[in-house]
């Protein structure tokens, strides 16, 4: 036999090995699971995790190389890819600072899988500024949105306002995208704040084009948005911060506001929190603040 035919007889032959393998395990997971990552280095825009390396079960004949995938659970079968990699190491660069990551690392390989770790809970190093946020509406569903926010410096140097962005998440339910917002108060002073609202069209919906052209929003549909903060003046020292800013946003018609399915809305406590589902930017790179984390 020549050695082409030779080769192939052995590639035939070692695939219908792991498919035999395969459906053997096809009851339960073939790689022992990892374990929960642990931080070594964290540091603005850059986290570095470790963990203890999966095993193959059983037949050590059926090892194959062992790739890790670093995701951040949202639910049942549901997560945000992280990375991968074969080592028991990775340095992540895509994650905001000064925000709460529930990480969770799980083992893949060709002819087998493991469970998910246990997800361990990080908070990333604090970036260039922070946000801190107090609810003032005790009633999230009234005709209002009513809350205080704080803009903190937390890095080395003075931190030019006219630089930084913050944004309020949530969603227009219903399809109704009014909102009219208010700045009832701000150490600051209002007149050196600026804020727009910001809303998309949800993925699926009909064309503006269409013919006839359909109603935009669609009918019931939850809309994504936000309501963005500029300054135009001001500059902070380390360690300083803008004071409180007091806003409110209503509806043209004053029509009910449910916040509860807003992705910066926390529910009221009367005390100042760091709500890291609000974001904020600042020279255009984010420092705080991940509505996906």
């Amino acid at each position: 036999m020549s050695a082409r035919r030779v080769t192939a007889a052995v590639t035939v032959a070692a695939l219908a090995s792991l498919l035999a393998i395969t459906a053997a395990r096809a009851d339960g997971p073939a790689i022992s699971t990892p374990g929960s990552p642990a931080v070594v280095a964290n540091e603005p825009h850059r986290l570095t995790l470790a963990w203890t390396p999966s095993t193959w079960i059983g037949d050590p004949a059926a090892e194959q190389p062992i790739n890790y995938e670093v995701q951040v659970p949202l639910g049942p079968n549901t997560y945000r890819w992280l990375g991968t990699t074969t080592d028991t190491t990775i340095t992540l660069t895509d994650l905001a600072p000064g925000t709460t990551y529930r990480i969770a690392v799980a083992a893949r390989a060709l002819g087998g899988y493991s469970d998910t770790s246990p997800a361990a809970t990080v908070r990333t190093a604090d970036g260039r500024a922070t946000v801190s946020y107090l609810n003032l509406d005790w009633s999230p569903t009234n005709n209002q949105i009513q809350h205080v926010l704080r803009v903190t410096n937390t890095g080395t140097g003075p931190l030019d306002l006219t630089t930084v962005r913050v944004r309020y998440h949530l969603r227009f339910e219903g399809g109704n995208t009014s909102l009219v917002p208010n700045c009832d108060w701000a150490a600051l002073g209002c007149g050196t704040i600026r804020q727009t609202v910001q809303f998309f069209i949800p993925p699926g919906a009909p064309s503006a084009l269409s013919t006839p052209a359909p109603p935009y929003p669609p009918p019931g549909t939850p809309v994504p948005g936000w309501v963005e903060l500029t300054f135009t003046d001001g500059v902070l020292a380390p360690g300083a911060s803008t004071g409180p800013i007091q806003l409110r946003h209503h509806r043209h018609g004053w029509s009910d506001i449910d916040e509860r399915d807003d992705p910066s809305w926390l529910a009221a406590t009367g005390q100042w929190t760091g709500n890291d589902k609000i974001t904020l930017d600042v020279d255009g790179m984010r420092e705080f603040g991940d509505t996906y984390a």
